[in-house]
């Protein structure tokens, strides 16, 4: 079957059972480890009640023999017998409640630990690992795998453990009834399991091309809701119904054909179960005539053998979980084998820096396009308190700065440092705690406002955050809201305009009270009014510190110490707003001629 995530078609993950594959499976099954007593328990309910279940059928049988008068050991009454099977099924519903719970509990407690371990090391990955898997991928990580893990302990492992016990058990008895029957039934079974095995390869492999064709119609359908404003402005509403036919007729042709398998295999299916019924029966008969066999024994071995092919029938659905389970596991695995950019701890006592920052000859490719020099022989100095602009066209290595900074990602080259110490040598945590970002467009955690603010301070008394707001320019709009700063935002922050987004964003920097701050342009898509309120609250939260702009708009950059202009990963141009607009053919000058002189186009 075809599963589609975040776009991409993905085919059904099944594993082949070998020595390899377990091992991975046993990886995941440590998690229970620490819960292995309860599990043993649970193992051992499980092992009485396979084994109770199969003195069933026997028993059942038994009743036949004393109708007619024969007795079994101490029992001679049908009603004895049937006082037994009664206790039998009470007892089978008491060791089938306790084998429940306890497998329950047991996963419940190890995927608990498992999703914990999961996220810990997701939020612990560097960005380069988030720059190569998407975020839709990973979710499915977290819950279908991890749902799919949980199953198989909670359910599959039991059936498993049970089906097997059934069939072992099953088969010594029905040998030990009957030994002449037991040899002429499995005489048969070679060649009902051949067809059996035949025909589910076939249909098996036409269902997975069927599910498979069934997938891209979703896609289709899925690419043409998101783009229909393209789809009918380019009306082709035409082309894509031709599209969607064609992938449905494959879909429908595929799942004739596959019919055409399966009703072949319920026919033979039908005539080989009830002629192998028929073929014992008659046998066990004749067994009866010749009084090689009571009456009884054939009843209890018809019943064991019905519950004997329930096993193997069941045995191969249950494996194609325990395969499912195994390529769960490998995914999960490779998460957790990744190597973290920190270890998380707890948050240090913040120990400030001045701020002096020191990019000398860096050398940057992004992981994922390391053909494309980013930043080329980049050296750059930016004193204590001072306020600097980077300025250029899109993508000439702006962000990348910044990103740096942070240790988002390595430089192959050269190296950064802060007050004279190479970052690199800097506990993570406290690198990051001494650097505040506000960021062009500012996605909000769908709380209140009061948490989205502390998030820059989680230990900030309710005065604190109040005091943030207000040198954001946000109390007065957070005041208007009937609840204040318990007002939930909504998701990423949607009940909020842009610029109460932005105001928020300053607060929570305001909050955390960084010695370096970067500011992403906070002001590029904001009205009038707005801009002019985060304008001023920006200027509040700049006071004192190292700021680097990541300037976009450059009528906002006129005020800083240096601008440093950059192109294709190189700074060509630096200096203040009136020095480089002396150079009348400078790259920054033409920057600014081209946003603040009127085109000819312009409306």
């Amino acid at each position: 079957m075809a599963r589609h995530r975040g776009g991409v078609l993905e085919k059904e993950d099944k594993r082949k059972l070998n020595k390899e594959n377990f091992r991975k499976l046993y990886s995941i099954f440590s998690y229970i480890l620490p819960h292995k007593w309860t599990f043993l328990l649970g193992l051992v309910v499980l092992a009485i009640s396979s084994t109770m279940l199969m003195a069933f059928p026997f028993l059942s049988g038994k009743i036949v023999d004393v109708a007619t008068g024969e007795s079994f050991y101490f029992i001679d009454s049908v009603n004895t017998v049937a006082i037994i099977l009664i206790s039998i099924l009470v007892a089978q519903s008491l060791f089938s409640f306790l084998r429940v719970y306890l497998f329950a509990r047991v996963s419940e407690q190890s995927m608990g630990d498992l999703r914990y371990d999961l996220y810990q090391k997701m939020i612990s990955l560097p960005f380069a690992f988030f720059d190569k898997n998407r975020t839709g991928e990973l979710m499915s990580r977290v819950s279908n795998d991890v749902s799919t893990l949980q199953g198989t302990f909670t359910t599959t492992l039991a059936e498993l453990i049970r089906q097997i016990i059934t069939l072992v058990v099953g088969i010594v008895m029905i040998l030990v009834l009957a030994q002449k029957l037991t040899l002429f039934m499995l005489a048969t079974f070679p060649v009902v399991i051949l067809a059996a095995m035949f025909f589910g390869r076939r249909i098996r492999k036409l269902s997975k091309a069927t599910q498979d064709e069934l997938a891209k119609t979703n896609v289709i359908v899925e690419e043409t809701l998101q783009s229909i404003s393209s789809v009918k402005s380019f009306t082709s509403e035409l082309f894509e119904l031709a599209r969607y036919k064609k992938t449905l007729n494959n879909s429908i042709d595929l799942a004739i054909k596959g019919s055409i398998y399966r009703g072949a295999f319920f026919s033979f299916i039908i005539l080989a179960l009830f002629g192998s019924i028929v073929a014992i029966m008659w046998y066990g008969a004749n067994l009866v005539q010749s009084e090689d066999m009571m009456p009884g024994e054939l009843v209890s071995f018809v019943l064991i053998t019905i519950f004997i092919g329930g096993s193997i029938a069941g045995l191969g659905d249950l494996i194609g979980q325990v395969q499912k389970a195994i390529g769960s596991s490998e995914r999960i695995l490779e998460i957790l084998g990744e190597d973290s950019e920190q270890e998380i701890s707890e948050l240090k006592e913040l120990t400030p820096v001045k701020g002096d920052i020191h990019y000398k000859n860096v050398e940057f490719s992004y992981p994922t396009r390391t053909d494309v020099t980013v930043l080329k022989n980049l050296s750059l100095r930016i004193e204590a308190g001072k306020k600097i602009a980077l300025v250029g066209h899109s993508g000439a290595g702006k962000s990348t700065i910044a990103q740096l900074l942070m240790k988002f990602y390595t430089p192959q080259e050269g190296h950064i440092a802060i007050d004279g110490k190479n970052i690199n040598d800097f506990e993570l945590q406290a690198l990051r705690q001494n650097i505040g970002i506000v960021p062009q467009e500012v996605i909000l955690f769908g709380g209140t406002i009061m948490e989205n603010i502390s998030y820059g301070k989680p230990t900030a008394s309710v005065e604190e955050i109040r005091e943030a707001a207000r040198k954001a320019n946000a109390l007065q709009f957070i005041e208007e809201f009937p609840e204040g700063l318990d007002t939930v935002v909504g998701e990423r922050g949607v009940k909020l305009s842009g610029g109460q987004r932005q105001r928020i964003a300053i607060a929570r920097a305001i909050l955390k009270d960084p010695s370096i701050l970067i500011l992403d342009e906070a002001t590029s898509s904001l009205d009038a009014e707005s801009e002019h309120l985060v304008q001023q609250a920006l200027e509040t939260l700049m006071l004192g510190r190292t700021t680097i702009i990541i300037a976009h708009r450059l009528a906002t950059i006129r005020q800083v110490d240096t601008i440093f202009v950059l192109k294709s990963g190189e700074i060509v141009e630096s200096g203040s707003h009136e020095e480089l607009l002396a150079y009348e053919n400078g790259v920054y000058s033409n920057l600014v001629r081209l946003q603040l002189e009127p085109t000819e186009n312009s409306y």
